[in-house]
């Protein structure tokens, strides 16, 4: 924490980023710290124009953060946890975990429809490749459009009819208040979410015990497990938050940490899907042991072939 003894916590300029951040510093307030918010524009939010992975992949949305962290210009970064490199930037700290808003993605259309009842030929808005895979595998004969924006841009240009429907995060059309836009929640098996989605997480400098011990509170045992275990499927595939890799930990009725993922390739024109999954032990154990053995389920599936030729793939599209 810096010499004032006001927290100073560093956010994105979208209104998703500015919500998600002022719960923080509501709860922060209320624990009776002095907090200010500092906005700073990411290279993710200002390049809108071209897709995520052609600007430069991983922590498009965060490095800018980051850096502020590294030269103490603030003492605290809120991210969408989805949104962090599965390899922990060193020097910086992954402190808390709040309790998680729903995690799975949401159907957005212009009437009452689901994924299934969409007409054949509808356009569906979506700019992650899992997305556009889930979406050509559950309905080959929907046309999936790329869409980039904030969750307000991406809503009028559905409004608009440039689109049928769009895929959104349901965590963030829920703090945003706009629940009552979600026409279907689209859930496991059928239709997976990124690792970490609908998590916040509070990143700190890994050497300051102050700004540790002011966010403790905030976090919740429950939800740092379970990405925990996802971020650790992710980063055993040597999977980036980009790629076509869905996973979702909870925790069952008998109390175990049960973690799910599947990998996904688009081959010949159809999509291809491998799928594990597994439970802690009744005595528990560390996370981390749970999504390594997913990984590993999915890595004698065949995954670290899928992977390399999807990365093969963006290579070249990153070329042209």
């Amino acid at each position: 924490m810096n010499d004032s003894n006001t927290i100073r916590i560093g956010t994105r300029a979208s209104l998703l980023a500015r919500t998600q951040t002022e719960w923080v510093v509501e709860q922060l307030r209320s624990l009776g710290h002095a907090v200010e918010v500092v906005t700073i524009n990411t290279i993710g939010d200002t390049r809108t124009d071209m897709p995520i992975a052609r600007i430069g992949g991983d922590g498009v949305f965060v490095r800018e953060l980051e850096r502020a962290l590294l030269e103490r210009r603030i003492d605290a970064a809120v991210h969408s946890l989805k949104d962090l490199p599965s390899a922990e930037t060193p020097g910086l700290s992954l402190a808390c975990v709040p309790r998680r808003a729903t995690p799975f993605d949401a159907l957005v259309a212009r009437g009452p429809a689901t994924l299934a009842a969409l007409p054949a030929g509808a356009v569906v808005g979506t700019s992650s490749v899992r997305r556009v895979m889930q979406v050509k595998a559950a309905r080959p004969d929907l046309v999936v459009g790329p869409v980039r924006g904030n969750v307000d841009t991406r809503l009028k240009k559905l409004d608009d009819g440039e689109f049928d429907a769009i895929i959104l995060a349901a965590a963030g059309l829920e703090r945003l208040g706009l629940s009552h836009r979600i026409t279907e929640l689209l859930r496991p098996d059928a239709f997976w979410p990124a690792v970490a989605q609908g998590a916040l997480v509070v990143q700190i400098r890994a050497d300051d015990e102050s700004m540790a011990a002011a966010v403790a509170a905030l976090d919740d045992r429950a939800a740092h497990d379970a990405v925990r275990a996802e971020r650790s499927f992710l980063a055993t595939l040597a999977g980036g938050c980009l790629a076509p890799i869905g996973g979702w930990a909870h925790v069952g009725v008998d109390g175990r940490l049960e973690l799910g993922g599947c990998v996904l390739e688009e081959r010949g024109g159809a999509v291809e899907r491998i799928l594990a999954r597994a439970a802690s032990e009744l005595s528990g154990g560390a996370p981390e042991v749970l999504g390594r053995r997913v990984a590993d389920d999915l890595r004698r599936q065949g995954a670290d072939a899928m992977l390399a030729r999807m990365r093969q793939h963006a290579a070249r599209d990153r070329e042209t």
